[in-house]
């Protein structure tokens, strides 16, 4: 499966420092997990949490999902001894908070280099702040071992002193910088998290939000948040029907030597043809995860 196709419909963040949490998350209908090492931490536990989240990372025990560990920060006393053990667990990414510039990210490429990085282990970076949001583009770019831009709306709606309202309005220009980025370089961007756990119906809205924005998937903090994340970022029955029924009438016309395509009354040209296909390689690389 291309890196391009994994499906990131839904990433969890687990708390590094629960045992009990790790263990869970082995059971979750999540396409990727963040084992956090940051916000999730108090400081005094933060060495006993990085073992336990390195020897999870390392296990092989999580089945198709995405495993990543986030780290400390570049400016923290955690960073350096964070990244040198994620390198050796070897998760399929390391994600760092606060990238504010391609320095940054050159910086903790060659970090995880010099500890021992396997190729397969990605960086994602995460996008939390003004700076960032107005260099997404150098940082998106900046290193083919980068992945995924991440969203840090928490962060981004403090910095900007912006509150949070339904629609996102404040965040939007920033949502659409990184997105902008992303696509240029050729990279997956997830969407920031939503905090109000029980409002099941403002979720919903704002994965579809993010989804029509063109996010491949959303930041999670809670398991309840899954199943409806899963079924929005996912290509709908409609849609692979649809896909399909565009592909058989674009084939078809080109047996026959038409150059004129229409699907239901709409128009069909090549780049309807690209959007579907890629809608059903989707909807197989989401039912290939089991």
């Amino acid at each position: 499966m291309s890196d391009d196709l994994r499906p990131r419909r839904s990433v969890l963040y687990m708390p590094g420092a629960n045992e009990r949490a790790l263990e869970k998350a082995k059971t979750l209908p999540a396409d990727g997990l963040i084992l956090d090492l940051e916000d999730a931490v108090a400081p005094d536990a933060k060495a006993e949490a990085r073992d336990r989240v390195c020897a999870a990372a390392a296990s092989g025990e999580y089945g198709s999902r995405e495993i990543t560990i986030r780290v400390n920060g570049l400016d923290t006393r955690w960073h350096a001894d964070d990244v040198r053990a994620a390198a050796q667990a070897g998760p399929d990414a390391v994600v760092v908070p606060k990238i504010n510039s391609a320095a940054d990210v050159a910086a903790v490429e060659k970090a995880l280099e010099a500890a021992g990085a396997p190729d397969r282990t990605r960086i994602w970076a995460m996008v939390e702040t003004p700076v960032a949001m107005l260099h997404a583009e150098e940082i998106a770019a900046a290193s083919e071992r980068l992945a995924v831009l991440v969203m840090g709306t928490n962060d981004l709606a403090k910095e900007l002193h912006a509150e949070h309202v339904p629609g996102r309005q404040p965040l939007l220009t920033g949502l659409g910088l990184c997105l902008l980025a992303a696509r240029a370089a050729g990279k997956a961007i997830l969407d920031g998290v939503y905090n109000d756990i029980g409002n099941e119906e403002g979720f919903a809205a704002e994965c579809r939000q993010g989804r029509q924005m063109g996010f491949d998937g959303k930041t999670l903090i809670h398991p309840s948040q899954l199943e409806p994340c899963n079924r929005i970022f996912a290509p709908s029955d409609d849609e692979i029907t649809a896909a399909r029924e565009i592909i058989a009438a674009f084939e078809e016309a080109q047996r026959e030597g038409r150059g004129v395509v229409t699907v239901n009354g709409r128009m069909v040209e090549n780049l309807h043809v690209e959007q579907a296909r890629r809608t059903l390689a989707v909807a197989d690389a989401i039912a290939a995860m089991g």
